[in-house]
């Protein structure tokens, strides 16, 4: 074999193997840099010019489209409070309290961030769409059967994870978003 055959088979390869590896870290979730609470993480960097360019590109393939922290602040959970991966056969209540910014929204998301399809049309539960109690407290139900009240459609989907959005959140919740008080997620029972 030729010299020049080597070297066009070793770039062919270095470039076959960099793609894939490139494919497989960008793919691989948003976990670089990652502040937990609870079943809920996020990232101090999504949205800023401080976010390297890897976090910039699972921002982008997620579909995220990540404002800068100061206007929201995006946690993300897989996971129920008990640290079960939450499933879309089951029921789960999401409990809350004030939340420390001007507004939220929980979105519920199939992997790679697609919503997921389902007969009420409905993806996602805005601060408008719950009651409060007189000490601020409010719940809504996620199943994959209709509930009464505010409740998101799970489509019966194996996995799934909901996304909290937070609109202009407190300087302390940008500072320290480990110590922000965020929602429960509470599994109540499988089909």
């Amino acid at each position: 074999m030729k010299t020049w055959h080597r070297y066009v088979i070793c770039v062919a390869l270095g470039l076959i193997g960099g793609a894939a590896y490139a494919v497989q870290q960008v793919r691989g979730g948003l976990n670089d840099g990652l502040v937990a609470n609870g079943p809920w993480e996020t990232g101090k960097s999504f949205g800023t010019a401080d976010a390297s360019t890897l976090t910039r590109a699972k921002v982008a393939l997620s579909g995220l489209l990540a404002l800068p922290a100061k206007e929201a602040m995006y946690f993300t959970a897989t996971r129920d409070s008990d640290g079960r991966a939450l499933d879309g056969r089951c029921t789960y209540e999401v409990r809350g309290g004030t939340l420390d910014g001007r507004w939220w929204s929980v979105t519920l998301y199939e992997g790679e961030g697609w919503l997921v399809k389902n007969a009420a049309n409905r993806w996602s539960i805005p601060a408008s769409a719950v009651s409060t109690d007189a000490q601020g407290r409010w719940s809504f139900t996620v199943s994959p059967d209709a509930q009464s009240g505010s409740w998101l459609p799970t489509g019966s989907v194996e996995a799934f994870d909901l996304t909290l959005r937070l609109y202009h959140p407190s300087a302390d919740i940008i500072k320290s978003p480990e110590k922000a008080q965020l929602p429960i997620i509470d599994r109540k029972g499988c089909a």
